[in-house]
C-alpha cells in the first residue's frame, strides 16, 4: 500500500462531498439525450481534455446517463471499496484513483472521476499493457467487455462494486494466485519477508555448513518447512534428512531438479526476494487479464514457462505431461488454436530455416543416415521409429508450424529444464496421449491402433475440436495450493515489468541437461 492509499477514506469522502454539492446544484436542468444542452457542451468539453484510451467510453457513459452528473456519495464510497481491493489484483489502488485531487477541481470531478472508473475497469477487465506489445507473436482471443454499458448498468442497480468484481477472471487459477499474491503482500508488510540465502559452494546433503539456519528460516517463509519444524531444528548447522526433504519440495514447486543439492540453481531461487517473487505473481496476474473469460471445457492448456501439459474434459483437469518446447532462441509463441485431427507415424517436412542451417550442411551421408530425403527442394524425413515427429503429430490448424508431437529422445523428459525444441512442444507419452483423445470413439481408436501396429502414415480425426493453448505462467498455483514458480526463461517478465514501469530481478535458468548435437527435431 503507498502513500496515496493510506488517506483513502477521508480523500473519497471529501470527493463525495464535493460532487453530491455539484449534482444538487445541476439537479433543475432538464433531461436531454442529446449533446445539445450548454451543461453537455461542458461535459463534452472536459471529456475531449481526457486520455484517449478512455475518451469514447467516458463519453458513451455521459450520453447513456442523459449529460447529468453521475456521482453521489453513495457511488463514490462504493469506488472507494472497489480501489482497496485493487491488491487482489497485483495493483494498487492508488495508481488509478486520486480521490483529493479528484476532489480539487470541483468543475471537472464529475467527468475525471468517470474517467478514473473506466480506466480502472479496463485493467480489471483486458489487462494494462496490450500482449502484442511485449510478446513477438501472442494470438489468442482477448477478453473484451462493454465498459460504458456495464458501467451505466451498474450505477443503475447501485451495483459498482459488484461490478468491479465480475471484470477481472473468476476462475480457481486466477483467484488462487490472487489470494498468493496478498499472502505474500503480508509476509513482506510483517517482516520484509524472509533474508537472503548467502550464495557460495554447493551445498551437499548430510554436509554442515553455516548457511543452514538461514537455509531453515527460509524454507519456513514459504511453508516448505512447518514453522514448528523449523523452531525445532533452530541453531543446527547440519544439512539433514529433514531439511533436504523440504529442499526437495522447495525445487519440486520452482521446477528444478528435486535431488536435494543446493547448487547454482537452487541457491538463486532461494536469494529472489519476497519482493520480487511477489511482483512475480503480479505479471502473470496481468497475463491471466488479457485472456478471453469463456474456455472450453475440453482443451490443451500447455504452460511454455513450466513446460507441462495439461488436459482439461469438462472442465476438469484430467491428464498432465511433461513436454519440450522452444529454446530462448526459437520461443514457443503465445497461441490459440484448434486441432481435430491426428497423424500417426507423421514424415517431417523440415522447415526451411531448419533445413538450411542444420542438415543440409552435413552433407548426403547425414540425410542417408537420418532417413531423409530432398523433394522439389524440400528435406522430408521419412516415418520411423527415430523420426524426429515420433510416432504421432498433433495437427494444429493455421498454427506456424507449431504443433505437438512425439519425440525419439525421451530422455530429456527426465531434465528439470525443458526447452530445447525448435518451437514445437514434445509431448511426453505421446501416443498413448493419443489414444486418450481419441478413447471416446471406439472406431477411431482402433483406426489409431491399427496404424501404429503396421507402422503406416494415417490422419485420423478426432471427431470433434479441441482447443490448444500454449501459455507462459512463470507464477500459478500448484495441485497442493501452493505459489509454484519458473525462471523467465524467454525474458518475457523481464519485458512486461518494464512495460508496467516494476522493477523486478528473478533468477536466470540454468540448464541441468546435456545438449545433443543431432537434435534437429521442430
Amino acid at each position: 500500500m503507498n502513500r496515496r492509499d493510506l488517506g483513502l477514506g477521508s480523500a473519497a469522502a471529501a470527493l463525495a462531498s464535493v460532487l453530491s454539492s455539484r449534482a444538487l446544484a445541476q439537479s433543475a436542468q432538464p433531461y436531454t439525450s442529446a449533446p445539445a444542452s450548454a451543461e453537455a457542451q461542458v461535459y463534452l468539453a472536459q471529456v475531449a481534455r481526457l486520455r484517449a484510451e478512455v475518451r469514447d467510453d467516458v463519453r458513451a457513459v455521459y450520453e447513456m446517463g442523459g449529460w447529468r452528473p453521475l456521482w453521489t456519495p453513495a457511488r463514490v464510497g462504493a469506488l472507494g471499496a472497489a480501489s482497496e481491493r485493487a491488491e487482489r489484483h497485483g495493483l494498487s489502488g492508488g495508481d488509478f484513483f486520486d480521490f483529493a485531487g479528484l476532489a480539487a477541481d470541483p468543475a471537472t470531478a464529475d467527468v475525471r472521476t468517470t474517467a478514473s472508473a473506466i480506466g480502472y475497469a479496463r485493467v480489471l477487465a483486458e489487462g494494462r499493457v496490450r500482449p502484442e506489445t511485449v510478446e513477438d507473436l501472442w494470438e489468442m482471443r482477448k477478453n473484451r467487455v462493454d465498459l460504458p454499458g456495464g458501467l451505466t448498468d451498474a450505477l443503475a442497480r447501485d451495483r459498482l462494486l459488484d461490478w468491479f468484481e465480475s471484470l477481472a477472471p473468476t476462475d480457481i487459477g486466477y483467484a488462487n494466485l490472487s489470494a498468493g499474491y496478498v499472502r505474500y503482500r503480508r509476509m513482506i508488510a510483517a517482516g520484509g519477508g524472509w533474508p537472503v540465502f548467502p550464495s557460495g559452494l554447493p551445498l551437499e546433503p548430510f554436509a554442515m555448513d553455516p548457511r543452514v539456519p538461514a537455509l531453515i528460516t527460509r524454507l519456513a517463509a514459504e511453508g516448505d518447512l512447518a514453522s514448528d519444524r523449523a523452531a525445532a531444528l533452530a541453531g543446527t548447522t547440519t544439512y539433514t534428512a529433514e531439511i533436504v526433504e523440504a529442499v526437495r519440495g522447495f525445487q519440486v514447486r520452482h521446477g528444478l531438479a528435486a535431488d536435494g543439492r543446493i547448487g547454482q540453481g537452487t541457491q538463486r531461487s532461494l536469494s529472489t526476494s519476497a519482493e520480487d517473487r511477489a511482483r512475480q505473481i503480479a505479471l502473470n496476474l496481468e497475463r491471466r487479464r488479457w485472456l478471453a473469460r469463456d474456455v472450453a471445457p475440453e482443451r490443451i492448456e500447455v504452460n511454455t514457462a513450466a513446460a507441462i501439459m495439461v488436459y482439461w474434459k469438462d472442465g476438469r483437469p484430467v491428464h498432465s505431461n511433461r513436454v519440450v518446447v522452444g529454446t530462448p532462441a526459437n520461443q514457443t509463441p503465445s497461441l490459440e488454436k484448434p486441432f481435430a485431427s491426428v497423424v500417426a507415424n507423421p514424415p517431417w517436412y523440415v522447415p526451411a530455416s531448419i533445413a538450411r542451417s542444420e542438415i543440409l550442411p552435413r552433407g548426403p551421408a547425414y540425410l542417408a543416415a537420418n532417413n531423409m530425403f530432398i523433394s522439389n527442394g524440400t528435406v522430408i524425413q521419412r516415418a520411423g521409429p527415430t523420426a524426429a515427429l515420433g510416432y504421432v503429430k498433433f495437427e494444429l490448424r493455421d498454427s506456424y508450424s507449431i504443433f505437438l508431437h512425439d519425440t525419439p529422445a525421451k530422455e530429456v523428459f527426465a531434465n528439470a529444464y525443458r526447452h530445447r525444441s525448435h518451437g514445437c512442444v514434445r509431448v511426453q507419452d505421446a501416443v498413448e496421449f493419443a489414444r486418450l483423445l481419441l478413447s471416446p470413439d471406439p472406431e477411431r481408436l482402433a483406426n489409431f491402433d491399427r496404424a501404429q501396429a503396421s507402422r503406416e502414415t494415417r490422419r485420423i480425426t478426432t471427431g470433434r475440436e479441441i482447443g490448444v493453448r500454449l501459455l507462459y505462467w512463470t507464477a500459478f498455483v500448484d495441485g497442493q495450493g501452493r505459489v509454484a514458480f519458473r525462471e523467465d526463461v524467454y525474458d518475457r517478465d523481464n519485458r512486461l515489468a518494464r512495460a508496467l514501469g516494476i522493477a523486478v530481478s528473478l533468477p536466470r535458468p540454468v540448464d541441468d541437461g546435456r545438449a545433443d548435437a543431432n537434435d534437429v527435431g521442430p
